[in-house]
């Protein structure tokens, strides 16, 4: 009986070799070779630095041997090479001096005050400076992506089919109505506190405007730059409620004085003021006392025009400060709309109680009129005479909108 025998059980006579299933053995690198080539490639590099003359270019650096841990992983046989300690020449694998750092946690290279790159753990090379921040690379970079966005928005609007553009131009349409109706229905007080709170209705406003100018047959800022244009070059005017500035943009040109007013100021040529105010302007209302009519002294300005600018319910107080602040027989130029205005003599003689002399009245156009006054002598008047003239706004209506 057979050593181990068990009952029921049966040996083969021979065991399977492995050889049998694995008939290709696995081949160890040689690691002659490997040393071979890293060798090799030792020679190279320093043949490289040698020509670039500061011993490492970006070509050596591009071909630096691998971490010691990854030919290791690559290579089994090198842990033992590894395991042994430095070489006898005092430098360990891979051309580092004993106790020195291994380049990967050096920084591998340093740059001298001359400019000149020096391998690290050699003397005199210092640690790497930090490179610096590119700032104008990220602002170019920052302004490039605004640049994007801009374009990608306006191809986005542009991209807009007939039924989204219509509906964009309802909601803008309805936007301008909503600030129009508010701006006549308040006082001028509330409407420069919420232009101030939120300055893009100012901007949201005038856009409006100008989409609803177009359908007129006539804007009046054109026409009074037209008119204006053939005064004398030095003739001052006053701008009340001038919107975009477009006179004085228009006129300071050609040599005029243009001094624009309106509650929000967006370039030069505006001056934030609210002009049912106190405008920054000089000019009295009395002369001397005893005299039995006054004109007033102090006065700069030729011309004052009000175009389409009478939106607040407290719009007479603009009509003293243009008496105010205009030269005797100065020109006072009204552009309104023609349905806020009832009865155009009536209109006339309620600006004749502030101190103005009707010239004449352009009603040819279908949206607007036009009135020309001039600037004469009044009688003093007392506080309680000035509120009950200036408590008589109603006469000109507020524009309002058919609801939709």
């Amino acid at each position: 009986m057979a050593l181990f025998e068990v009952p029921g059980w049966s040996v083969p006579s021979a065991p399977v070799s492995n050889s049998a299933q694995h008939p290709r053995k696995r081949k160890r690198p040689n690691t002659e070779q490997v040393r071979a080539a890293e060798v090799n490639v030792e020679r190279l590099v320093k043949k490289l630095g040698a020509g670039t003359g500061n011993g490492k270019d970006k070509a050596a650096q591009r071909m630096k041997k691998p971490r010691h841990e990854d030919k290791a992983r690559a290579h089994p046989a090198e842990k033992e090479k590894q395991k042994s300690g430095p070489r006898r020449d005092g430098k360990e694998k891979g051309g580092t001096a004993k106790g020195s750092k291994s380049p990967r946690q050096s920084g591998d290279t340093a740059r001298s005050d001359s400019g000149k790159a020096s391998t690290a753990g050699e003397p005199g090379s210092s640690s790497a400076p930090k490179p610096a921040k590119k700032s104008g690379r990220k602002d170019a970079a920052a302004s490039a992506v605004d640049s994007s966005k801009k374009s990608t928005l306006q191809q986005s609007a542009s991209n807009l089919n007939s039924l989204q553009s219509g509906m964009k131009h309802s909601l803008d349409g309805a936007r301008f109505r909503w600030i129009n109706e508010t701006l006549y229905k308040s006082d001028s007080a509330d409407a420069h506190a919420m232009m101030r709170e939120d300055r893009a209705v100012f901007h949201e406003y005038h856009k409006g405007f100008r989409h609803q100018v177009e359908s007129w047959p006539s804007n009046p800022v054109s026409h009074y730059t037209q008119v204006l244009s053939s005064y004398p070059p030095k003739t001052v005017i006053a701008d009340l409620g001038c919107g975009e500035a477009a006179l004085a943009r228009a006129l300071i040109p050609k040599g005029f004085t243009v001094l624009s007013f309106d509650l929000v100021s967006d370039g030069p040529f505006i001056i934030e003021a609210d002009i049912f105010g106190k405008l920054p302007l000089p000019g009295s209302e009395s002369s001397e006392e005893g005299d039995e009519t006054v004109e007033g002294c102090g006065q700069v300005v030729d011309v004052v025009v009000c175009a389409l600018s009478l939106m607040g319910t407290n719009w007479p107080k603009c009509m003293r400060e243009a008496w105010r602040i205009l030269r005797p027989g100065g020109e006072l130029k009204i552009a309104e709309v023609a349905s806020r205005i009832a009865d155009n003599d009536e209109f006339a003689s309620y600006l004749a109680s502030f101190g103005f002399r009707l010239e004449s009245i352009d009603d040819r156009n279908s949206h607007l009129t036009l009135f020309e006054f001039k600037k004469i002598a009044r009688k003093p008047l007392g506080e309680k005479e000035w509120q009950r003239i200036l408590s008589q706004g109603h006469i000109l209506k507020p524009c309002e909108y058919k609801r939709r």
